[in-house]
C-alpha cells in the first residue's frame, strides 16, 4: 500500500499518492508541460525535472516537452522510474521544501489534450450492450450477431475531432431518414457512450502482430472516452461499411491518464468466454478491471445534474490484453499516441446502460432527469462520465472525468 503524501487534502481525494494521474496543463496563457495531479494540485514536471528534484533530472527531456507523446514513447522502464520518483517525492516530508514549489493550485490551471492522438479505434466489447442493442433492433432474432463471440469487433474513428474534456461538443448535422425522404441537417438523436480508453506507449513494428502476453508493456494508461454518436446519421449511413459521420464529429477524452500500474489492485478474472476465442486471442492473465463506472446528466432547463446510469467495466467480454492482439494480428502496427477504447459499457438491469438509446429504449420510454425529460441530448445539455476504484487497503483511486456540453450546430 501506497504511504499517505504530505500535499494538503490528497489522501482520500481520489487522487493520491497511489494514483499519480498524468496530465498536460499550462497557467497565465504560457507554455504547455506535463503534470501530475495530486488531490486538487497540479505537479509541475517540467519545474521538477529542471531542479532534478528527487532525481527526476534524468527524464528532463520528456517532462520538459509540450504533451506526454516523449514520455509514452520512453517505454515501461522510464514509466516506472518517474512514477517512483515521483511517488517518493510527495510521500517523504523531507522533499516537501524542493517540491512544493512547484505544486500549481489545480484552479489555476487549463488543461489540455494529453498527448497528439495516433489513431483511433472504438472496439464494442460489452456483451451487455451488445445485447441491449440487438433485442432493440432485432426482437425476433439473436440478438448478437455470428462473429460476436469469435472476435473484438470494431471501428476506426477519426484521431484529428479527439478533445479534451470540458471542451464544447457542436451538434452535428448530416443525412438521415425522415419518414420515406432523405433530409439533411442537425442530428436529432444525439447520443453518449460510456466507454474506457487506452493509450499506446510503445509502438510495434508493421507486420509483426502483438501477442496477448505482451499487449500490457504497449500501453501507457487509461482514461475515461465518450464517443459521442449522432444515431439518426448513424442508421442511415452505416450500411454496409459502418460508422462514419455519425461518429466522427467528437470523442472526448478525460484530461487525465491513469498509469497502468496505478489500477493492477484492480484486476480481476472477467466472464468466461463461450465458445474459446483462437488460440491468438485466449486470456493468459486476468484483465477485467474493477471499475465503477456512472453517467451523469445536467439538462438545460433541468435542476441541476443527475446520475443516470452505474454499472462496472469489470465483466467486459473483451479486454484490452485481447483487443491489441486483434488489431495487429493482421500486422497492422500500434503507433505512439494511439488510443483505443473499450465501446459502450453496459449492465444488463435498467439503470445500467452506458448510452442513451438503450436507457430510453431508443426513445421510446423517455428519461426524468432534473425535472425534465430527455430521450436524447438537447442543445446545453452537460454530460460528465465518472469512474472510481477501491484499491486494497480502502484506498480510492478516481479516473479524471469526461465532460461535455452540447452547443448548436454551426449555421
Amino acid at each position: 500500500m501506497t504511504p499517505g503524501s504530505w500535499v494538503p487534502g490528497a489522501d482520500g481525494s481520489g487522487f493520491g499518492a497511489g494514483h499519480l494521474p498524468y496530465g498536460v496543463f499550462s497557467t497565465g496563457g504560457g507554455a504547455r508541460g506535463p503534470g501530475v495531479r495530486i488531490g486538487d494540485r497540479v505537479l509541475d514536471l517540467a519545474r521538477l525535472a529542471a531542479a532534478d528534484a528527487g532525481g527526476l533530472g534524468a527524464w528532463a527531456e520528456p517532462l520538459g516537452a509540450p504533451s506526454l507523446t516523449p514520455l509514452l514513447a520512453a517505454g515501461p522502464a522510464a514509466w516506472a522510474d518517474v512514477r517512483a520518483l515521483l511517488t517518493e517525492l510527495v510521500t517523504s516530508p523531507g522533499d516537501r521544501p524542493a517540491v512544493e514549489p512547484a505544486l500549481v493550485p489545480l484552479a489555476d490551471a487549463t488543461l489540455h489534450l494529453p498527448f497528439e492522438v495516433a489513431d483511433y479505434v472504438d472496439f464494442y466489447s460489452s456483451i451487455e450492450h451488445a445485447t441491449n442493442l440487438g433485442r432493440l433492433f432485432r426482437p425476433d432474432a439473436e440478438p448478437l450477431l455470428p462473429n460476436w463471440r469469435h472476435l473484438p469487433v470494431a471501428y476506426h474513428g477519426r484521431a484529428g475531432s479527439v478533445v479534451v474534456s470540458g471542451t464544447p461538443i457542436a451538434r452535428p448535422a448530416g443525412q438521415r431518414r425522415v419518414g420515406d425522404e432523405v433530409a439533411f441537417g442537425p442530428s436529432a438523436r444525439l447520443d453518449i457512450e460510456l466507454e474506457v480508453g487506452f493509450v499506446v506507449g510503445v509502438p510495434s513494428e508493421l507486420g509483426r502482430p502483438v501477442p496477448v502476453a505482451d499487449a500490457p508493456a504497449h500501453v501507457f494508461g487509461l482514461a475515461l472516452v465518450n464517443d459521442w454518436s449522432a444515431r439518426d446519421i448513424q442508421a442511415w449511413e452505416y450500411q454496409p461499411l459502418g460508422p462514419f459521420l455519425g461518429k466522427s464529429f467528437a470523442t472526448t477524452l478525460a484530461a487525465w491518464i491513469t498509469p497502468l500500474d496505478a489500477v493492477a489492485a484492480c484486476r480481476v478474472p472477467g466472464p468466461v468466454q463461450d465458445p474459446a476465442p483462437l488460440p491468438y486471442l485466449r486470456r493468459v492473465e486476468d484483465w477485467g478491471l474493477a471499475l465503477d463506472l456512472s453517467v451523469a446528466l445536467a439538462p438545460a432547463g433541468g435542476e441541476g445534474e443527475e446520475v443516470v446510469s452505474r454499472t462496472s467495466f469489470a465483466g467486459l467480454y473483451w479486454q484490452m490484453p485481447q483487443q491489441v492482439a486483434h488489431m495487429t494480428v493482421n500486422g497492422a502496427p500500434l503507433r505512439t499516441g494511439d488510443l483505443f477504447a473499450s465501446g459502450t459499457v453496459s449492465g444488463a438491469d435498467p439503470g445500467s446502460q452506458g448510452s442513451l438509446i438503450e436507457l430510453t429504449r431508443n426513445g421510446a420510454e423517455p428519461l426524468a432527469v432534473a425535472g425534465v425529460e430527455r430521450t436524447f441530448l438537447e442543445d446545453g445539455d452537460e454530460v460528465v462520465l465518472r469512474a472510481s476504484a477501491t484499491l486494497p487497503g480502502g484506498e480510492v483511486l478516481a479516473l479524471g472525468e469526461a465532460r461535455g456540453r452540447i452547443v448548436p450546430a454551426p449555421a
